[in-house]
Formats: structure tokens, sequence, C-alpha cells
């Protein structure tokens, strides 16, 4: 596969060759929120490169070159998506993991693939941002949410409700999952008795909880974040409302413990695998416990991954130079913590599961039954 760089990008390029040929290092850059409602999530992701980082240095680097992470921070909002991209174009930096989240990467994702910067998000899922793009420097580590939807569908419809309710944040992350969980949810036969957004960042969902109610809905799916599943968790059961709650792998953290309070417990959440917990990960799920880090999170072992994927990448094209590293990817298979991954022509896994896990409130999660 050859690419075409614009003279931009070409000379961003060089800048980078020129700069990694004269010095050892090599940045990653960490893009995701430091600031903001949802830093739970870039905490995830940043712990997951930089234990990635730590081994790949301790065990020598790759071809002379060790590696350092640079944080960005973006805070998950839409608006700031641009404005992270550029800092990063402004430090010539050729390689991302993150953005984290959905909206943040529509926005940064068209600027890093026009200058030459690969980037790999471990956690954003929404498929608006690779469909019809044409990108070549945009890659994932996780699946998106037409392949979440179908899977938490697909539990619902085991679990025989008499009326579900779909809710969402009225965001690209949170829309986009509920919008393919409904849509999965007609193939088995199930109409969503209500699909209906709330505004994030709102601190009374009492409304919503009382339609909720007079509808009779015993089942209710909730596309977005923790802070409002938390909030309509607790309020929910403070009005009598106690219908089983479901949300997408943005809505586990154990910060919603703290929100939710009791009423967390039997939380229905669709994840990622847990990785941590396969056999022939069992070293790696150490070096995070050395560190005081917790390897189980939703995206702690993506991000991990998503950073070998840049490192097999710069080894595999024997190059540092950006655009190398992402035709070697598109061309070839790359091993690493959550399996051997593959790429569609847009960046896309070629496959990816994921579970179905119940929350407890010590903040633990076991499989779903």
């Amino acid at each position: 596969m050859k690419f075409r760089l614009s003279t931009l990008t070409a000379t961003l390029g060089l800048s980078m060759m020129a700069a990694t040929a004269h010095a050892d290092v090599v940045k990653i850059a960490a893009v995701g929120p430091v600031t903001g409602p949802v830093t739970q999530y870039g905490d995830m992701v940043r712990e997951g490169i930089m234990t990635a980082i730590e081994k790949i240095n301790a065990e020598g680097g790759v071809d002379g070159h060790t590696f350092e992470m640079v944080t960005v921070d973006d805070a998950c909002e839409p608006k700031q998506g641009p404005t992270s991209a550029n800092s990063v174009v402004n430090q010539k930096i050729g390689f991302v993991v993150g953005p984290v989240c959905s909206g943040a990467t529509l926005g940064s994702a068209p600027i890093f693939d026009e200058q030459g910067i690969v980037m790999v998000t471990p956690s954003a899922t929404s498929p608006t941002i690779t469909d019809g793009k044409g990108y070549n420097f945009i890659f994932r580590t996780i699946g998106r949410d037409d392949q979440q939807g179908p899977a938490a569908a697909a539990f619902i419809a085991g679990k025989k409700p008499a009326k579900v309710a779909v809710l969402h944040d009225k965001q690209s992350y949170g829309q986009g999952v509920a919008t393919s969980t409904r849509d999965n949810l007609k193939k088995h036969g199930i109409e969503a008795v209500l699909f209906e957004g709330i505004n994030a960042g709102e601190s009374d969902y009492s409304s919503v909880i009382t339609k909720l109610k007079s509808q009779g809905v015993d089942f209710v799916y909730y596309g977005g974040y923790h802070p409002e599943l938390g909030l309509l968790l607790r309020q929910a059961r403070e009005q009598g409302f106690n219908a089983q709650f479901m949300g997408p792998e943005g809505a586990g953290n154990a910060d919603i413990n703290a929100i939710a309070g009791d009423a967390v417990e039997g939380m229905l959440v669709t994840f990622p695998p847990d990785f941590s917990a396969k056999p022939e990960n069992a070293e790696i799920a150490k070096l995070f416990k050395d560190k005081g880090r917790d390897a189980s999170g939703a995206f702690q072992l993506t991000a991990y991954a998503a950073t070998q994927v840049i490192v097999e990448g710069i080894k595999g094209a024997k190059s540092t130079d950006p655009e190398k590293v992402a035709e070697w990817l598109h061309a070839n298979k790359v091993n690493t913590v959550i399996g051997e991954l593959s790429w569609e022509k847009s960046g896309d896994l070629t496959s990816f599961a994921f579970d179905v896990f119940t929350w407890h409130k010590d903040g633990s999660k076991s499989i779903a039954k």
C-alpha cells in the first residue's frame, strides 16, 4: 500500500526523521483527559502506556531507541480535539496513543492523518471516526460501537425483559452505542418503548425516571459515561424504580460507586474481555501491580497493546518514519497482550469481542450470567 502525503506532511515527516536520527528517544503522545469529569479513563490509558514503555525500555528498547510518553490533555472535549492534535504536531511527535474519547477523536483524527502521525486509539469506539474517511494513519486496539451494541442487545434479549428503554447523553460516543444497541434489539424482536437523550452534567434526572416508571420499563440501557449513569442509578433507587440498568465500557469504573452508592450493585456493563486474567498475561499484570496500577480496567491493556503496536511497527518497518510504520501495520499482524491484531483498510480491527460483566458495589466486576 503506497501512501501519498501532502507537502506539509512530508515536511513534518522529514523533521521527525531528522530529530530521531540524532536522538535515541522516540516520543509517544498520550492524548486524553487530564482534566474534566472523565479523567479516570485518561488515567487508565496513561497507566497502560507507561507500563509498556517501562518494560520495553528496561529490555533495551528497539533498534537503539527508547521511548518516552508525552501527556497531552484534551479533557475529553470535542472542541479540544483539534487543539490537542495541533499540540502534538507542534511538538513534532510522530506517534499517538489515544485520543481516549470518541468526540475528541473526531476532531483530532483528521489532523493526525493529514500530518502523517500514527494514531492508535485504545478506547474511542464510535464508527464515525473511521467510516468513509479513507485514513492511512488511524488505527484502533478496541472494537467499535457496532460491535459493542450487538453484544449488549443479545444479552438483553436473553433476559426477556417486558419493556426496554434506551437512554443516551446526546454525544458522539453515548448516542452512537445507544443507537447500535436499539437497532440490534430490533433484530431480536424487541422494540424500545423509549429512546431518549438526557443532558450530560445535570444533577437531577427525576423527570426521565418518572417517565420510565410510568411506562412500566424493567430494563434500561444507557449510552454514555459513568457520572450520569451513576446519578440515574442512585435517583432511580431513591424513587423506588428498581429496573435493571446496563451501560457500555465508558460507564464502568470505580468512581461510579461513589456516585451511585449501593445502587450500583448488579449494574451490567459491556467491556473488553478481562485480558489481565489471562494466564499468558500474568507477568504483565504483575508489572502493573508492582507500580500500584490496576491492569483489569477497561482500557489499561488496550492502551498497553496500542503502545506495542507502535513499537512493533517501528521494529517491523526498521524506521521511526510514521509513514513507513503505518504502511507496515496495514500489511502485517501484531502480537499483543490482547491477542494477535490486524486491521481493515480503515484502521479498524478485523475482529473484536465485547463481554458483559456485572458490576459490584465494592468496585469489582464478574462475568454476567
